[in-house]
């Protein structure tokens, strides 16, 4: 879809709540206050950008009816109790299409058994935790109606422990949270340690809790053991707290972690310590090229902002909404059974500002979650902190995606990983 320049009030217009028998009714779920907020808002806010464009050319084609998308908001507040609240209650709407969001991975456990019973479609975006789609291959599922759009920990682990062997480490120390996302993103860490050769020793494993303001106890665990590098897996706050922590201890390592480390509250609070630290991304805030600039642009003038709080989040949230409106078109129905079956087989490339998607699912396969995955390593690049900002964290990548306007090919999915 190309972006079109509209008024800050027109999008405003196009995403209100609409009513009655010629629209498309789907739910956009997420923390959209708490400290997940960055994110959860940020995807909503890339969302509505794609409905109010989709809306304002009139809808999608379904026979001879255009029908507009029709919005409902949940905030979860990062609350796995009050996602599970939100899910048998949008469960439970006969006229519901389909679902998009959830940020936490313990959002996404507490509440998709609830859309799989109904066998309502959804799609998880940003949340990256394996356990988020592992959970349904361990269950044997045959038939799932949840897919994710994003870049999971599988990936993100991968590249985050290449990065470290990369740059000649021998020890790392693991910092997680004890969320299931950060307890899951240390057992993704300790697999791919092991998967690419054991070359890493760990000499620290060290957890911390929502809300804590003082890492000194791990981070002198792992100043102790030598550490070349703080390999962190975490959401909110605390991040931060562990990058001022390692300055305040003057542990000079790099911190290389999940993608959550781009988040604002990550580097606001961390400021010039938070300078230098790696994370996968599968979107950074660059005008690499037209298309990219014009979402940019074009969320910067309606949002009134100068820079996204959660990048990833709002590409991500933009693009999933394309994504599900060529299923819905294709299906030519409301229906989500059908709208499910459709996203398993897209006929047509959807043209995205991360991408352009071609197949980017298939029919679900218990003994590979990547059937519903969409990302793959190739949509996936190293981000990098500075000065307030994250940029590509190797000139190459930035390259690359500048010069590439072709649809992506589907790769061969990778191996499957062993959570069970």
């Amino acid at each position: 879809m190309v972006l079109r320049s509209l008024s800050s009030l027109a999008l405003v217009l196009a995403v209100l709540p609409l009513t009655g028998a010629d629209t498309v009714k789907i739910a956009l779920t997420g923390p959209f206050s708490g400290g997940s907020a960055p994110m959860g808002l940020s995807m909503r806010d890339g969302a509505r950008l794609a409905i109010a464009e989709i809306n304002a050319a009139g809808g999608i084609q379904v026979g001879k009816a255009r029908l507009r998308i029709e919005v409902l908001e949940r905030d979860d507040e990062a609350k796995n109790e009050r996602g599970a609240l939100i899910a048998q209650e949008l469960s439970s709407m006969p006229d519901l299409a389909g679902v998009l969001g959830s940020v936490n991975t313990g959002v996404v456990m507490a509440g998709d058994k609830h859309f799989q019973e109904k066998g309502i479609t959804k799609i998880i975006t940003p949340a990256a935790g394996s356990q988020s789609m592992t959970q349904w291959s361990q269950a044997g599922v045959r038939d799932l109606s949840i897919f994710r759009f994003a870049a999971h920990d599988g990936i993100q682990s991968s590249m985050v422990v290449a990065e470290a062997q990369r740059r000649g480490f021998e020890k790392v120390a693991l910092l997680f949270d004890s969320t299931n996302y950060g307890v899951s993103g240390r057992d993704d860490l300790v697999r791919e340690i092991a998967a690419q050769g054991g070359k890493l020793k760990v000499v620290a494993a060290e957890k911390f809790n929502i809300g804590d303001k003082d890492m000194t106890a791990q981070l002198l665990k792992a100043k102790s053991g030598g550490a070349q590098a703080v390999l962190i897996w975490g959401i909110g706050p605390e991040l931060a707290a562990v990058a001022n922590g390692m300055a305040k201890l003057g542990l000079k390592v790099p911190l290389i972690g999940g993608w959550t480390l781009s988040m604002s509250n990550f580097i606001d609070n961390a400021g010039r310590n938070g300078n230098g630290t790696l994370m996968p991304q599968t979107f950074i805030e660059e005008p690499i090229n037209p298309r990219v600039k014009a979402f940019i642009d074009n969320f910067h003038r309606t949002y009134k902002v100068t820079r996204m709080a959660s990048p990833v989040s709002a590409a991500q949230g933009y693009d999933a909404v394309l994504i599900f409106a060529a299923a819905v078109r294709q299906a030519q129905s409301t229906d989500t059974h059908r709208i499910k079956e459709a996203l398993e087989d897209l006929k047509e490339p959807v043209k995205g500002v991360i991408a352009t998607w071609v197949h980017p699912y298939s029919r679900w396969d218990p003994n590979r979650e990547e059937t519903h995955e969409a990302f793959r390593k190739e949509q996936t690049v190293m981000g990098m902190v500075q000065d307030g900002r994250v940029v590509f964290g190797n000139p190459a990548d930035r390259e690359r995606l500048a010069r590439s306007d072709k649809p992506v090919p589907p790769s061969a999915p990778s191996k499957v990983r062993k959570t069970r």
